[in-house]
This record gives C-alpha cells, sequence and structure tokens, in this order.
C-alpha cells in the first residue's frame, strides 16, 4: 500500500512539474492554460489518492478526495471559460455564435 501511495504521489508531483515546467516557456494565455490542464487534472487528483492510501479511511481522507473531485470537474471547465474569453477578445470567435 505505501509503495503504491509513493508512487501515485510522486506521479502527480512529476506532473505538477512538468507543468509548470511548460508554464514558463509559454508565451501566451492560450498556450499557458494547455500546460495547466494536466496539474489540474490529473496530477492533483494522483497526489490526493496516494495521501488518502497513506493515511487510510477517515474523515481527513474524505475531504482530500472531495477537494481531488472538485479540482478535477472544475479546473476543466475554468480553463475552457477562460480559453473562450481569451479567443473572443482575440476576435476569434463569432459574436453571433451561440455558447
Amino acid at each position: 500500500m505505501t509503495i503504491a501511495a509513493q508512487i501515485l504521489v510522486f506521479a502527480g508531483v512529476f506532473v505538477v512539474l512538468a507543468s509548470a515546467a511548460g508554464l514558463l516557456r509559454a508565451k501566451d494565455l492560450l498556450t499557458r492554460l494547455h500546460f495547466l490542464s494536466p496539474a489540474t487534472t490529473l496530477g492533483a487528483p494522483l497526489v490526493g489518492i496516494g495521501l488518502v492510501l497513506v493515511n487510510g479511511v477517515h474523515l481527513g481522507s474524505g475531504a482530500i478526495l472531495a477537494t481531488v473531485v472538485l479540482l478535477a470537474l472544475t479546473g476543466p471547465i475554468l480553463q475552457s471559460a477562460t480559453a473562450r474569453l481569451e479567443a473572443r477578445h482575440r476576435g476569434e470567435i463569432d459574436e453571433d455564435l451561440p455558447s
């Protein structure tokens, strides 16, 4: 159990660090959003699941799981809305199309 938890946490940390390295190289907002997606949809859940495996099942683990689920569900929605707003600001989206 501990080995699996450590592998999950290290994989999650690796994904977050790789995303951060990509953010440093990105030049515009849309590219930064592209690099941010793996951190919220893959990195954070891996770290959260690893922490739950280490700590066992109790109230704190439930809070970790709730946070991970909330982050995994809202992260892509927030990133999509931000990208759509930026594309609209650039004039790349037709204002008459339904959203």
